[in-house]
């Protein structure tokens, strides 16, 4: 099978999106959705290949607007994080990782994450919202190789060692788990 042309065009940004370039990518295999991540400094556009440039560059400034409201917020909705969960498979394993849903929970309280590989459903506690992204990409990096690996032998954490902050995000999450154990102030009182 051939591979899939892409044109990729990097411009400038609309005024005022706090974003230094914008690359846009056309794909032949996207058929109607369009997409958008951050990457660095730039925003990557995921588009059809049969858009014209007005389509283009409309479709450029609601996925800009979309991710400013977005970020603004902190939070990400089950689609976005579906997104990310397939931009994360793609980078870091190769897109042989495919869940089949990715959604928010709020029944989680004791685990950050879950993944059920028969079924390739991947669930997040709430509990994670508005942590750093890169911690949330861990979790997301975590259930997918579950996809490939069930356990978490040797094998599963060779596969985990692919995404860079694997080691830092392991951290911070330990440390919330720290935090929540430690002895609260009584509170004081009024007089």
């Amino acid at each position: 099978m051939p591979a899939d042309p892409q044109r990729s065009v990097t411009s400038d940004p609309p005024r005022g999106s706090g974003t230094s370039a914008v690359e846009v990518r056309r794909s032949s295999r996207r058929s109607r959705t369009v997409s958008a991540y951050r990457e660095g400094d730039r925003t990557i556009v995921l588009i059809p290949a049969r858009m014209s440039e007005a389509e283009e560059q409309r479709w450029v400034t609601v996925m800009l607007d979309k991710l400013a409201a977005q970020e603004s917020r902190g939070v990400l909705g089950d689609r976005e994080l579906t997104e990310r969960a397939e931009r994360l498979a793609e980078q870091y394993f190769g897109g042989r990782a495919r869940p089949s849903s990715v959604r928010w929970v709020t029944n989680q309280n004791t685990r950050w994450g879950s993944c059920t590989p028969s079924e390739g459903s991947i669930r997040l506690s709430h509990r994670l919202q508005g942590m750093p992204e890169y911690v949330v990409d861990y979790v997301l990096c975590h259930e997918l190789a579950h996809l490939l690996v069930p356990g978490h032998g040797p094998r599963f954490w060779r596969l985990l060692e692919a995404y860079p902050r694997t080691e830092r995000a392991r951290g911070y999450l330990e440390g919330v788990v720290a935090a929540g154990r430690l002895p609260h102030p009584p509170a004081a009182r009024e007089e």
